[in-house]
């Protein structure tokens, strides 16, 4: 243990020493507390401002100038333009002569819109470029919808209004949440499963660049001669693991108590984002740190296998390639954590790190399902461990092509 203290302690200062390291970090803390201090900013300088009044004339005239023009012909007479200005308020409306006129202001788009009514069950609309997500019928459909109404309160002699009021009654629902909010939680676990992937493949790709390039050099044959091997990994990987939970630790502090300072100047997307459990966060520190040592060893082995350092992509493929599925998997499935894909992932070391905590933070799921996940987690990162080292030694001064996992694996069978 003293050996790997060393070890950690000098990675460590390879770590804190880089300037890349702590611009980055510094960077990216400030970034945060520049973003979430940006609508306090903003507001200190826009509001009290002498020309604020002429701003807000000249932002009126110039939305009557972009206001929006829908052009309409009556086919069969049967409209009531003052119904049509109720559910278009903020529209200019244009009436044509002939369905003619219609088509070709919207084809010189001098119209957004166009609409040749026939009768209140059927019309054409024009529209010259629709995007994926237009919907132009929806309100032109409930207007339609209104006048039929009308037109039978006026043959029946009923009162149109009160036929309204009623088809339009204001009614009230009040929501009581008993188990989790998947809706408002689903932003915050989108994000945090997104950023220990990042993690995992960014740092796990730097401890096996780290461990290659030694090899490369040949400076690994100095550090064996006076350390074991597996005290050389297992020192890499807890520098490794320290090094990036402090980045991200203080990236997140940065970002959360900047962000509750301007709390109020931020709308509701940003406060179902960030307010983030206390149990939730405890999930993902614990499921973060035992999926990232995991992740860790297998890096440090896989760098162990490689010579040169541009073989490690070949030889690292492996564990990208678990790393990415798992990641698909998890997202694909957010919205339903308590499926069977999930609860199987939840279980399996190589994605309960983002699959237990998902369904934590979403779904619903016991204290002892957590636990049970959280100790088969933590036991495969021991033997994941012992297994990174017992391959890191094997490989450490076998020089020439890259060794294939399988075929470490099958030689440490052989010693056995």
């Amino acid at each position: 243990m003293k050996k790997i203290g060393t070890i950690l302690k000098f990675e460590l200062g390879n770590y804190f020493g880089s300037k890349s390291y702590l611009i980055s970090t510094i960077l990216l803390a400030l970034l945060c507390v520049g973003i979430m201090f940006a609508p306090r900013i903003k507001e200190s300088f826009t509001s009290g401002s002498p020309s604020s009044d002429k701003e807000t004339d000249a932002e009126d005239e110039s939305d009557q100038e972009n206001e929006s023009v829908y052009a309409y012909y009556d086919a069969s007479g049967i409209m009531d333009e003052g119904l049509l200005a109720q559910v278009y308020p903020d529209v200019k409306l244009q009436k044509c002569k002939d369905a003619a006129e219609v088509e070709s202001l919207v084809k010189s788009e001098d119209a957004e819109l166009g609409y040749v009514v026939y009768s209140t069950s059927e019309y054409t609309y024009y529209v010259y470029n629709k995007g994926v997500f237009d919907d132009y019928t929806g309100a032109f459909d409930s207007y339609l919808s209104m006048l039929a109404k009308k037109q039978y309160s006026e043959a029946h002699d009923l009162d149109f209004d009160e036929l309204m009021s009623l088809d339009y009654t204001d009614i009230q629902a009040k929501e009581v949440i008993l188990g989790k909010d998947s809706t408002s939680n689903y932003w915050y676990c989108y994000i945090l499963v997104i950023v220990i992937f990042m993690l995992i493949v960014m740092y796990g790709m730097s401890i096996a660049t780290g461990v290659a390039n030694e090899k490369s050099n040949r400076s690994i044959e100095i550090l064996v001669t006076t350390t074991n091997s597996r005290d050389i990994l297992f020192g890499k990987v807890f520098a490794g693991t320290v090094a990036t939970f402090f980045q991200v630790g203080l990236i997140m502090a940065a970002l959360l108590i900047s962000y509750n300072f301007n709390k109020e100047y931020w709308g509701g997307f940003m406060g179902t984002v960030l307010n983030i459990p206390s149990d939730v966060l405890i999930a993902f520190a614990v499921f973060g740190l035992g999926g990232f040592l995991f992740y860790a060893f297998m890096y440090g082995a896989l760098g162990a296998l490689v010579s040169k350092i541009e073989d490690l992509n070949k030889s690292a493929g492996t564990a990208q390639m678990i790393v990415m599925i798992v990641y698909f998997v998890v997202l694909m499935n957010l919205t339903n954590v308590d499926g069977l894909v999930i609860k199987i992932c939840s279980y399996l070391p190589i994605s309960s790190y983002s699959a237990m905590f998902a369904r934590v933070a979403m779904g619903d799921v016991a204290t002892w399902e957590v636990v049970i996940s959280a100790i088969i987690l933590y036991i495969s990162v021991i033997g994941m461990g012992v297994l990174g080292g017992k391959i890191f030694r094997n490989s450490t001064l076998r020089y020439g092509n890259p060794i294939k996992l399988s075929g470490a694996v099958k030689e440490l069978r052989h010693k056995k």
